[in-house]
């Protein structure tokens, strides 16, 4: 009978152990509110792109990379601006040509 009971002990404390320690590693459990859909923490600014934004956009990490929502809401951004400015330079290039 004590036998069991020293087993139940130390598996008492083994579990406890356990349980610390992965709460200090991961954390106590907490989570944050999720974000609506569709939004992002990726911030662009809402009009004219500069080379700087690019530069200092940063995407949240996830377990094997980057989180792709963000990636391809980034892309789809800069792509836009892309068309945008090269619609502007087409313009600006058929006003210059005098045929």
């Amino acid at each position: 009978m004590t036998t069991a009971l020293i087993y139940l002990v130390v598996m008492v404390l083994v579990a406890a152990v356990v349980f610390l320690l992965a709460s200090l590693v991961f954390g106590r459990g907490e989570e944050l509110a999720p974000l609506p859909p569709g939004a992002s923490p990726t911030r662009l600014p809402a009009d004219e792109l500069t080379a700087a934004d690019v530069r200092d956009l940063k995407f949240q990490q996830v377990f094997r990379g980057y989180k792709m929502t963000e990636v391809d809401w980034a892309l789809d951004r800069l792509a836009t601006e892309v068309e945008r400015l090269r619609a502007r330079v087409a313009e600006l290039e058929s006003a210059r040509d005098p045929a």
